[in-house]
């Protein structure tokens, strides 16, 4: 058994019949390096079967505490049936990307069945080309960035020819009862005056950087207090703060249950030479792109606001010693998405100036903060701390407390294969709830950068509009101008693939 953590618990708590809190990816293959030149719902079930050693997620149940008591735990499915996770589908032709991308987000609106493991795989066949798609959806509780890259990494190769097979699991233990839950939650009731007494003088003053907490009133200001008098006495270095009121927005309001998904890639190496030219971080180009995509969606609905739009950016806090360990390690970060200037060199400098900033502020906070935030509240008090935090976003009548997610996450520059098959692209595929109803993820794979956009299916339902801009954006940065434009994956699969580039 594994305890979640009050993260992991956060990404349950917010679940309602239009907010979920699953993740996945859209992966593109092509069947032809599989033995036989295919790939079956067959080949991928007893690929995962042989792999299931190396992902202990995706035999874990959720079983909660009576009475909240105390966080969920994970357990061993007694009864695991992988079948019911590892569904195929088939598009009809000609299997175009907006049908691709419909189906994806179709799949995406539907809740995971919390009586099972919290996963499912979908085969898709139908794409151009003789391409299969590959869709997984697993919960947030069970996984960040990091360890859901590590889960990849178990799933997929290096070479066509997989790898030797890993010991086989051994039966899992009988799981405790309801009536062995509750003694576990009353165990643990104890302990939570201990764990404030040691968590507060190091979580309080830093509450603000933890927004599901700082919602409980007084909080905020109690923790402002305590850093201001940290800081007079030398105890806090002293970081630049900025000083962020997120603007309202159409897609900063309460989401549908229905969501769009778009994606696309930009070249690497385009991105590379743009950092390089302006003495920057691909980091900083890829989120100044998206502030300009913003911009041009903002404009085109005229709703752009004059100040700064307020993004959602997560950074790992996962130490060395906790790789392997799964669930949640991050900090959801704050830093400004400069939408309201229209020089895109001057947005570049202000974003590298800013994300710069943002890593000052991570690096001054303590190393445990993630823990002993998770110390700070019982989780009956902490659940509905989190709750309030996205209905609180929703409202007109307070301010979202970030506008959007931008998110990077850095992946392999060689190929993958999964059941022998070549993964040509990886999209990933993310959360947006109320309050927040657009979600950029990129991730870097094989020279490119393969964008999922995630939004909102009524508060924007031109989102694929925004894969052609950020190809735009990132022209209007080129030292030297030539057409550059975000393709979709079935246009770019027109060209022959190069060394080192994606087609």
């Amino acid at each position: 058994m594994r305890q979640l953590t009050a993260l992991d618990q956060q990404f349950l708590a917010l679940e309602d019949s239009r907010n979920y809190g699953h993740v996945g990816s859209l992966g593109i293959l092509d069947p032809s390096t599989a033995p036989g030149g295919s790939l079956s719902l067959i080949n991928i079930q007893e690929h995962i079967s042989e792999r299931l050693p190396l992902v202990p997620p995706f035999r874990w149940r959720l079983q909660e505490v009576p009475l909240n008591l105390d966080y969920g735990y994970w357990i061993e499915d007694p009864d695991f049936d992988l079948e019911f996770h590892v569904r195929e589908l088939a598009l009809a032709p000609p299997g175009t990307d907006a049908q691709l991308a419909e189906q994806v987000a179709r799949i995406f609106s539907r809740p995971l069945d919390r009586s099972r493991p919290l996963w499912e795989l979908y085969l898709i066949y139908g794409l151009p080309r003789g391409r299969v798609g590959v869709m997984t959806k697993i919960h947030h509780a069970v996984i960040d960035g990091i360890s859901g890259a590590e889960i990849l990494g178990a799933l997929l190769d290096f070479s066509p020819e997989g790898r030797e097979a890993p010991p086989t699991l051994p039966a899992p233990p009988e799981a405790p009862g309801q009536l062995g839950m509750l003694a576990r939650g009353l165990l643990g009731l104890p302990r939570y005056p201990l764990r404030l007494l040691s968590s507060v003088p190091r979580a309080l003053p830093n509450v603000e950087e933890v927004p599901t907490i700082a919602t409980i009133p007084g909080i905020k200001t109690a923790g402002r207090i305590v850093a201001t008098a940290e800081r007079a006495i030398g105890r806090r270095r002293v970081v630049g703060h900025l000083n962020l009121t997120p603007p309202h927005t159409s897609f900063n309001g309460r989401v549908s249950a229905h969501r769009r998904f778009a994606f696309g890639h930009l070249s690497l190496d385009d991105v590379k030479a743009i950092k390089n030219a302006h003495g920057c971080t691909v980091n900083d180009v890829v989120v100044s792109i998206c502030a300009g995509t913003v911009r041009r969606w903002l404009m085109e609905h005229r709703e752009l606001p004059r100040r700064p739009l307020v993004a959602q950016i997560p950074v790992s806090v996962r130490k060395e010693d906790q790789l392997g360990t799964f669930g949640n390690r991050i900090l959801l970060m704050t830093a400004p998405l400069y939408s309201n200037v229209k020089d895109p060199v001057k947005r570049l400098r202000l974003t590298h100036r800013a994300l710069a900033q943002m890593k000052e502020r991570h690096r001054a906070l303590p190393a445990d903060l993630l823990q002993d935030a998770n110390q700070f509240i019982p989780p009956a008090l902490f659940s509905r701390a989190a709750r309030l935090t996205f209905s609180l976003s929703a409202s007109r009548r307070a301010h979202p407390a970030w506008n959007l997610v931008v998110s990077n996450v850095p992946g392999p520059q060689v190929p993958l294969y999964m059941a022998g098959a070549r993964l040509e692209a990886q999209y990933p595929i993310s959360v947006v709830t109320d309050g927040m109803g657009l979600n950029i993820t990129v991730m870097s794979y094989l020279g490119a950068l393969d964008f999922g956009i995630v939004a909102d299916r009524e508060q924007m339902p031109d989102v694929w509009s925004l894969i052609e801009w950020l190809g735009e954006a990132l022209e209007e940065l080129r030292p030297a101008a030539r057409p550059t434009r975000a393709r979709t994956a079935a246009a770019a699969a027109t060209a022959p693939v190069k060394a080192g580039k994606r087609a």
